[in-house]
């Protein structure tokens, strides 16, 4: 009997914890330092986030149907928080946001894509290669062009011009997405990239010439003489990536963080 009046109560109450919501705030903010001046490694390459389940803020139909929506302004309780970050010299906020989603798990809960800051797409293509830098590349060799001859390549006349004219999508100084989800705990998941304005080193060649002298140090092969590549220093825009995963308690305000960018977020549990 005992059992059967546990069961009982539970099938009664399982529509409110199905019913569950939470109101997620959440402040994104940069530090205001150079990379190279904190003790950190940075990998040059990275590979690009994966945005396919990923929705946006200002998308009310994909957010209704994962239970989601936008809060007004006035909904915030970070306001002190991102006032503070505002007059300090070293930080910049970013993002301050809040929405509403269910109790739901990491398989269905949204994904959020979120971007702020500077859009660098007229200053730089998506890979961070200056546009400036490209615009003054040498034009290739002229190649007479046949049936097996790719229309748009590298050798091509006026491929640097037609990679140039193409339309520029936005590129967000901050670009990545964000999943707060509930399994057993609340648990916050972060994929997102700064970008930030730097310089590289970039071999312009790399080749061997010809030389009369056989005995020369130098020679390589049979007659081929060893030249030195050029280096040249041009401008680059590179990503710094947070990548963490964080158990949260409801109420709590939590803290993440690495040397360039920080997050301030508050998960509430809506009364019901």
């Amino acid at each position: 009997m005992k059992k059967l009046i546990y069961f009982l109560l539970l099938i009664v109450s399982w529509p409110t914890f199905a019913a569950r919501q939470f109101d997620i705030e959440l402040i994104i903010f940069k530090r205001n330092v150079a990379p190279e001046t904190v003790s950190e490694s940075w990998p040059e390459i990275l590979s690009p986030i994966n945005l396919d389940r990923a929705i946006r803020l200002n998308q009310p139909t994909m957010m209704s149907k994962k239970r989601a929506r936008l809060l007004p302004r006035s909904s915030f309780h970070l306001n002190q928080q991102y006032n503070a970050l505002k007059r300090h010299a070293g930080f910049t906020p970013l993002l301050h946001t809040a929405w509403r989603q269910g109790d739901q798990g990491r398989g269905s809960a949204p994904v959020f894509h979120l971007t702020a800051g500077q859009n660098f797409s007229n200053d730089y293509l998506p890979d961070g290669t200056s546009r400036s830098a490209m615009a003054k590349q040498a034009p290739p060799e002229p190649v007479i062009p046949d049936e097996n001859t790719p229309i748009a390549t590298a050798s091509n006349p006026g491929f640097v011009e037609k990679e140039m004219a193409k339309p520029s999508a936005p590129l967000y100084e901050l670009d990545g997405k964000l999943q707060v989800y509930v399994q057993h705990y609340l648990f916050v998941e972060t994929e997102l990239d700064l970008k930030k304005r730097g310089k590289r080193e970039v071999i312009l060649n790399s080749v061997v010439e010809e030389t009369d002298n056989g005995s020369n140090d130098a020679v390589q092969i049979g007659h081929l003489q060893e030249v030195a590549p050029t280096v040249e220093v041009e401008e680059f825009l590179k990503s710094y990536r947070m990548d963490q995963k964080r158990r949260m308690r409801s109420g709590e305000t939590h803290y993440l963080d690495n040397p360039l960018l920080g997050i301030i977020i508050q998960v509430r549990k809506v009364a019901s």
